[in-house]
């Protein structure tokens, strides 16, 4: 018998996530049947997402989330002990998987990519759903061209990090904004030179003194009080991608009460084109910018960084700690 150790939400959040929301529970897997597999989770993703996907999910649910999953036990061919998945099963250390639930598109089962000599916990960043957002809506959507200004908040964040390095490889002029000195520090190791920390400076008129040509490509990960701060500096024709908007995650982002600082006065005197982002949508096109992103950091053309936590106990301050500014790169829990 294989016991799984399993996170579930305990009561809705009110504002930033505690510890109190999630309670971890033990649940006795049922024996592996005929194209069955039992998975051991090797590392676990906390996104920013999930805060606002509690608002739909039911108390004692199990949280939401990938992972990377090792096979221990297998009646099914397709998938031999010691293969590795990505799999959306959520905070758990082990999970019972059926012929039909290895099919099942909601848990998104797929064979982990050969990532060669490179840590498997990248499948879960920037050779994973990050760097295929980063890519896909960085790339593909906003089509950045050699000489453009290009402004990036949360720029250490998981998705942001890469967005900065794509925009320097497209020949822009990169301009990022991240939550502490020690960020905008390693953004200056990999060649972003335009970096601050948006606490201790105005974003306006840092923009104003940097990016006087005004801005091409607005990536905003943020939202609320920055993005009216940037929108005034927005060239004319200017593009801007709402990847994300976590300033207001900790809101009832179901309330009719939220309101949008985004100036729609702005928007139409500079004519600019917003285009909002979701990546599985995109499904169709992560084989093909998976490789690219690989061929990239291969070749030391793209950086990573990992936040590491350890121990499955500590998931629910892993996630917390993404809205207090703790990590840079991609948040991953080793269990």
């Amino acid at each position: 018998m294989v016991t799984a150790k399993v996170w579930t939400l305990a009561r809705q959040p009110k504002g930033e996530p505690t510890r109190d929301d999630f309670a971890c529970k033990e649940e006795v897997l049922p024996l592996c049947e005929d194209g069955d597999v039992i998975v051991e989770a090797v590392c676990l993703s906390v996104d920013p997402y999930m805060r606002f996907k509690l608002c739909s999910i039911s108390l004692n649910a199990t949280m939401m989330g990938e992972q990377i999953a090792r096979v221990i036990e297998s009646k099914n061919s397709e998938w031999p002990v010691g293969s590795h998945m990505l799999v959306y099963v959520g905070w758990r250390t082990h999970t019972y998987l059926s012929y039909t639930d290895l099919r099942d598109t909601d848990k998104s089962v797929q064979q982990l990519p050969d990532l060669g000599t490179l840590p498997k916990s990248l499948g879960l960043g920037i050779l994973g759903m990050p760097g295929n957002t980063a890519y896909l809506a960085f790339l593909e959507v906003m089509h950045p061209k050699p000489g453009e200004t290009v402004v990036v908040n949360a720029a250490a964040g998981a998705v942001g990090s890469i967005v900065v390095q794509l925009a320097k490889l497209a020949g822009c002029k990169v301009v990022a904004f991240a939550g502490s000195d020690e960020k905008v520090a390693w953004l200056k190791e990999v060649g972003i030179n335009h970096a601050f920390n948006y606490k201790t400076v105005k974003v306006g008129d840092t923009l104003a003194q940097v990016a006087p040509e005004n801005i091409n490509i607005y990536f905003d990960n943020v939202g609320g009080k920055f993005t009216s701060e940037v929108l005034p500096h927005m060239a004319t024709h200017g593009r801007m991608l709402v990847c994300g908007v976590i300033s207001s995650y900790n809101d009832d982002m179901m309330s009719s009460a939220v309101i949008s600082p985004l100036s729609e006065y702005m928007v139409m005197r500079k004519e600019l084109i917003i285009k909002g982002f979701v990546i599985y949508s995109w499904k169709h096109r992560w084989e093909s910018s998976f490789r690219q992103m690989k061929k990239w950091v291969d070749e030391g053309k793209i950086q990573y960084h990992e936040t590491v936590v350890q121990g499955f106990s500590n998931m629910p301050y892993a996630f917390i700690g993404l809205f207090r500014g703790a990590n840079t790169g991609k948040v991953v829990v080793v269990p």
